[in-house]
């Protein structure tokens, strides 16, 4: 991928929140944006300041001047604000340019119709984006050509790893799995620190303990290419102190428990989908369990 992709292009962020201040940091900090030409909006005056300061970045607490002037309108405001700014946007943004949504539950067609506006990709980063080590599932309308494709894939390749599907479904299944995920193995590493104080050890250790486990089998899941199942069966002798914690873990119904909560995040997803469309009967249908 050429760092060059972005090369004079103009950004508006509108909403910088934590995470589309990510996307500002990892696109002027590895200069594929320079700050001069990325507007950030935001109702607060304080935080404009703080991005200003901070960046280097151009602010305003007026929406449709940010993105008027922009290439390209990266939507970052809460899912609850969206008709309100999609409002005040409608009918205002050009045909050339191009609008990326990181809104939890804004399908394209809700955005694409909200703004009057054809060409919108719908993108759902994760929270390890917020320092380079994040996961990126987006999809793009048929009104994005391939220059705005490579553009899109420079923009969300600097948050981490990013993937383009072909079914706008796969990216609300994105928001259950990978979008949510860091809030299941926030809660586990939470459990597994208590576990260990429990045990004995000061919470700083526990923690400590905790995380660097965490993270390094992370890595060598990754870096082996096997199955987590083997690595799983690697560590896990006859009679042994895993195979006793795993009896438990089974007999707990860990797995069913999982399942059950991704799909409530899917279904909640669904929901707001409907909401943000105008078709909120809060009739998602629910999986037989």
């Amino acid at each position: 991928m050429s760092d060059r992709k972005l090369e004079g292009i103009r950004l508006a962020v509108i909403g910088a929140g934590a995470m589309g201040e990510a996307m500002v940091a990892g696109l002027v900090d590895r200069r594929l944006v320079d700050a001069s030409r990325v507007t950030c909006s935001h109702p607060r005056a304080e935080r404009r300041e703080a991005l200003a300061s901070t960046h280097g970045v151009t602010v305003t607490a007026d929406n449709v001047e940010a993105a008027e002037a922009a290439d390209i309108v990266l939507l970052a405001v809460k899912p609850q604000m969206l008709a309100g700014v999609m409002a005040k946007l409608r009918g205002r943004l050009s045909a050339e340019q191009l609008v990326i949504s990181i809104i939890a539950g804004a399908s394209t067609r809700a955005i694409g119709e909200g703004l009057q506006h054809p060409a919108v990709v719908r993108s759902m980063p994760n929270t390890p984006a917020q320092i380079g080590q994040g996961v990126t599932v987006w999809y793009a309308t048929d009104s994005v050509d391939e220059r705005g494709r490579g553009h899109v894939r420079t923009m969300l390749g600097a948050l981490g790893r990013e993937f383009e599907v072909h079914d706008e479904r796969q990216v609300a299944m994105a928001t259950a799995v990978s979008g949510t995920g860091p809030t299941y193995i926030f809660l586990f590493i939470e459990a597994l620190t208590d576990a260990a104080v429990h045990l004995g050890f000061p919470r700083h250790v526990a923690r400590e303990l905790v995380l660097d486990t965490m993270s390094g089998s992370a890595d060598f899941a990754l870096q082996s290419g096997k199955h987590v199942a083997e690595l799983r069966d690697m560590v896990t002798s006859p009679g042994g102190t895993s195979a006793e914690a795993l009896y438990e873990l089974e007999k707990g119904r860990l797995r069913t428990v999982v399942s059950d909560a991704v799909w409530a995040a899917f279904e909640r997803t669904l929901q707001l989908e409907a909401r943000l469309e105008g078709n909120d009967s809060g009739g998602v249908q629910r999986r037989n369990r």
